[in-house]
């Protein structure tokens, strides 16, 4: 699943709406704050998905590619916020 020691990749070619957000959502639970998490999917309903879970979680969004239907979508995981 690792792409490289910055950032981990979650291949979800394949999936329909809502299963690529929901694998990584958990997916980005896992990591540390400030890692990058990349993924594949082919679902055309991903882009509008991704852009609505980063804006109400807090995550970045800081890459979007569309390669021959195979989406790629870079995402920062947001830094913890302290306790109030």
């Amino acid at each position: 699943m690792n792409a490289s020691p910055t950032e981990t990749l979650l291949d979800l070619r394949g999936l329909a709406c809502p299963m690529p957000v929901l694998k990584a959502n958990r997916a980005l639970r896992d990591m540390p704050p400030g890692a990058k998490l990349r993924i594949l999917a082919t679902d055309r309903a991903s882009v509008a998905d991704f852009q609505s879970y980063c804006r109400e979680t807090g995550h970045a969004l800081i890459a979007f590619t569309d390669t021959a239907g195979v989406l790629s979508f870079m995402i920062r995981r947001r830094a913890e916020t302290s306790p109030s």
